[in-house]
């Protein structure tokens, strides 16, 4: 048998720390559309009669009835492709949710919070699904299969050997405990990463998110396609989100001025389908202010610019001489030196000393 295994879409995320443009959320969510129809479009081409969907499918705080729509149209046009979702913690099956109060197509199973055998033809398909926020225990170690001889799947969202406090709250499992299980595929979600191909005849797959939702998400993206019989395993990864996240850094010891790092930053050569973030690093000598810096910035693949560097000046030095630079200096050592002074509070006082200078040059 033939199937599709994605997860992590996030639809409708907020993309609210993606980007310092207000543009970028709302043409990341439509190119999140495109790549979720790449998705049907295979199955069309392909004849696939299964689709595994692990978990976080949109976002239960953020999501609209017009998105669900659009999933569920879609969903529509594969009729003969059974569908199976397992709600995860960004999609909890909760009271309000639109797995509880949509009426899906027909070809639409959503798993629930109790561990679930569904039989099909060629094979057993098993789920589970959050209904709430966190999830602490599935009940998978209570599981037997009972029909061994057919092609048993797992579709669930999980965290693999969880070991902080963090990871536990996300239905964190046992791998040893998984493979004792003999499940012929099991396809999770939940890891952004790609993980399907890191050891000999792996079957425990994460497909990654199908769309990267941000720079901590480099890499390609996409979704597994897998052929399957009790005796055999045929996995491949195929790359479906044309974006790629990439970071640059640039250090700025030797530029002098606002205007010469824009410069720097406007002479850097960036493909089309890249979204680039800047990472100021080095001894700064001006005072970095990063949306003033974005308003010039003629690339608008350039969508961040973070702020790594550190003041140029030595005040301990500066602070030996008698002079009004020198008092200035004194004074901001002292308050740099107070006990307990926050970040915040040291950012701004490092931008004092930066404007302070310039006024005395």
């Amino acid at each position: 048998m033939k199937f599709i295994h994605i997860a992590d879409m996030h639809f409708d995320s907020p993309f609210i720390k993606l980007s310092d443009k207000d543009t970028l959320g709302d043409l990341r969510r439509l190119e999140q559309r495109k790549i979720f129809k790449k998705v049907i479009q295979y199955i069309k081409e392909n004849e696939i009669k299964y689709l595994f969907i692990s978990g976080d499918l949109y976002e239960q705080k953020y999501v609209k009835l017009s998105t669900i729509e659009f999933i569920n149209n879609l969903f529509k046009e594969i009729p003969e492709t059974q569908i199976f979702i397992s709600p995860g913690n960004h999609d909890p099956i909760i009271k309000k949710s639109y797995y509880n109060k949509y009426n899906w197509n027909e070809n639409v199973k959503i798993f629930k919070s109790k561990i679930e055998k569904i039989e099909t033809p060629e094979a057993n398909i098993y789920g589970f699904g959050f209904d709430d926020f966190y999830c602490t225990d599935c009940g998978i170690e209570n599981l037997e299969i009972d029909e061994k001889e057919k092609i048993n799947i797992l579709v669930m969202h999980a965290t693999i050997d969880g070991a902080s406090i963090e990871e536990k709250q996300y239905n964190s499992i046992s791998k040893k405990i998984l493979k004792n299980k003999k499940f012929d595929y099991i396809a999770l979600g939940h890891i952004h990463k790609l993980d399907y191909n890191n050891e000999e005849n792996q079957n425990i797959v994460y497909p990654g998110s199908t769309a990267s939702l941000g720079f901590d998400e480099i890499g390609e993206h996409g979704m597994i396609v897998g052929e399957i019989t009790k005796q055999t395993l045929k996995l491949e990864f195929i790359k479906l989100d044309d974006e790629e996240f990439k970071e640059i850094e640039i250090n700025i010891s030797e530029i002098n001025s606002k205007e010469e790092l824009i410069e720097k930053i406007n002479e850097l050569k960036i493909k089309e389908n890249e979204y680039i973030k800047i990472i100021l690093k080095g001894n700064r000598k001006f005072e970095i202010n990063i949306y003033e810096i974005l308003k010039y910035i003629q690339n608008n693949r350039i969508i961040k610019i973070k702020d790594n560097t550190k003041i140029a000046y030595n005040l301990e030095e500066l602070s030996n001489n008698q002079t009004l630079k020198g008092l200035f200096a004194e004074e901001m050592l002292e308050k740099l030196k107070k006990e307990n002074i926050s970040d915040e509070e040291k950012q701004i006082i490092e931008k004092a000393i930066e404007i302070g200078f310039e006024a005395l040059e």
